[in-house]
């Protein structure tokens, strides 16, 4: 059973109470704080909403309308422009390249995907 659950569980993922780790970015969800390498990053509270949805749904695809829907609620399901837009500054915020992304991935035409090694 302890095999199993071991399994289950990402490799580079810190499980420490709240806290994942991805690459050089660490987020603490029990502190609502983000580290990009040693430098904290300040998030607006849609994009850290944003973040963690995609934590929470880490290594699958979260479609645009169920991000839409839970980050901004169900009056905003059609409005992707908005989604862009904040992915993109999360990109800036927390990539070595924005424009090359390692751990924000766009899924085309379905929605966006957290790395999960």
């Amino acid at each position: 059973m302890r095999v199993a659950l071991r399994k289950m569980i990402p490799a580079e993922e810190s499980r420490q109470e709240g806290q994942y780790c991805l690459g050089n970015i660490k987020v603490d969800v029990e502190r609502r704080r983000v580290w990009r390498g040693q430098e904290e990053v300040h998030l607006t509270p849609i994009e850290y909403k944003l973040l963690t949805v995609l934590l929470k749904n880490r290594g699958k695809v979260v479609t645009h309308r169920q991000l839409l829907k839970e980050v901004w609620g169900p009056f905003y399901i059609e409005q992707n422009p908005y989604l862009r837009i904040f992915i993109l500054n999360l990109r800036r915020k927390l990539e070595d390249d924005p424009t090359r992304p390692q751990y924000l991935l766009t899924e085309p035409g379905v929605g966006y995907r957290l790395r999960d090694d």
